[in-house]
């Protein structure tokens, strides 16, 4: 099966690198003015010469998120069902030489958590585990969604590179959609982030989306950790990547996320700073690119930068968010993956998204709207776009 690989190997880091810091101001008033644009001028928005145009990009941004999305933020809670991994990343706290308290949670621990995940009125989920295949596996996830399919509307998952197989089986158990980062586009650079583990093997976790896609998972979110490497060669990666997926597995969603560095135990410091301005001019270049993308933020972004940007194109934000198994009930105290900067709880955004005069949606389908066939269900999604 062909796979984006054969797409990524066409491309040099360095050629890219290099033209998106020649582009011109003459480049992005071009790219500007156009009314659907492409990769190129996706290229030529991340540059530093479009920094200058970014209040010009938010009201653009604004008003094609209003059209295709309406005036709604879709809310979520990760769910951290495990810290264990066999995975040496020097940027995670997860990392297997991390001498730390490593806990998975049983049946009754999630069902604890889901207890108080429900008392927020959260009804979208995402399932989030470090990779230890020993441990967390199929078996479990299935185990963990068979606990609390009745309780969520919407399960994603956020777990290590799974085969076509296993992916069939989430999305035969309910998954919704299903979240791989490759945290960075630059090969070599990637082997000194990921020393030991199955996360090392560069091109498994590069076709893991193919895999996502054959398996019929009804969305797929990317993303790259901002920080590793310079993010604007990184994003145009990972924008190449969303392309030809949307191209190849037209019938999926898809999703973009922005994980920023974050102190957690035993991390390096960021090899490149992406300060709030760069994070605004990124987040408009996608959606001035890709109208139908689906745009997340987390609560690893601060309160303030979370608030203002509201209006001008994501469709998604966490809120409440704990980032250490157990860490609603069972174990506040267990080893958090990342430090969260937004700490507002999950009623106090929605308060904050009403302000802003958009509508704060908890989920986008409803189980009554699911038929059963033989074994397996086929789900009518109701969208929320306008």
């Amino acid at each position: 099966m062909k796979t984006f690989k054969s797409i990524f190997e066409q491309y040099d880091w360095d050629s890219i690198q290099s033209k998106i810091y020649q582009t011109t101001s003459k480049d992005v008033e071009y790219s500007l003015s156009k009314t659907k644009r492409n990769l190129d001028d996706f290229l030529v928005l991340i540059s530093p010469a479009a920094q200058p145009y970014l209040e010009q990009m938010a009201q653009k941004c604004h008003e094609i998120t209003k059209k295709r999305f309406g005036k709604t933020i879709q809310m979520y809670a990760p769910l951290y069902l495990s810290n264990e991994c066999q995975n040496i990343c020097t940027y995670c706290g997860f990392s297997l030489d991390n001498k730390i308290k490593r806990k998975t949670l049983s049946d009754s621990e999630i069902k604890l958590e889901v207890e108080a995940l429900k008392k927020t009125g959260l009804d979208h989920v995402l399932l989030v585990t470090g990779e230890a295949n020993y441990t967390v596996n199929i078996n479990y996830f299935l185990n963990a969604i068979d606990l609390i399919r009745e309780q969520f509307s919407i399960i994603s998952v956020e777990v290590q590179p799974l085969s076509t197989e296993d992916y069939q089986r989430l999305h035969e158990a309910g998954v919704y959609s299903v979240l791989v980062y490759q945290e960075t586009y630059h090969q070599e650079v990637y082997k000194k982030y990921h020393t030991k583990g199955k996360k090392s093997n560069f091109d498994f976790r590069l076709e893991t989306p193919d895999r996502i896609g054959t398996a019929g998972i009804h969305k797929i979110g990317l993303g790259v950790l901002l920080g590793l490497e310079d993010w604007r060669t990184d994003s145009f990666f990972n924008a190449l990547h969303l392309d030809y997926l949307q191209k190849k597995y037209w019938q999926t969603k898809y999703s973009v996320s922005f994980p920023r560095l974050r102190p957690a135990e035993g991390i390096i410091e960021p090899n490149f700073i992406m300060d709030d301005k760069d994070l605004t001019q990124l987040i408009c270049a996608y959606r001035l690119w890709n109208e139908d993308l689906e745009i997340s933020i987390s609560t690893r972004e601060s309160e303030k930068f979370r608030n203002h940007i509201i209006p001008i194109g994501i469709t998604s934000m966490s809120a409440g968010s704990k980032t250490n198994p157990g860490g609603y009930v069972v174990d506040p105290q267990s080893l958090e993956q990342f430090e969260i900067s937004d700490e507002r709880s999950a009623e106090e955004i929605k308060q904050i998204i009403k302000k802003s005069g958009y509508e704060p949606v908890l989920k986008d389908w409803d189980r009554s709207f699911s038929l059963k066939v033989g074994k397996s269900k086929v789900i009518k999604s109701i969208t929320l776009d306008n």
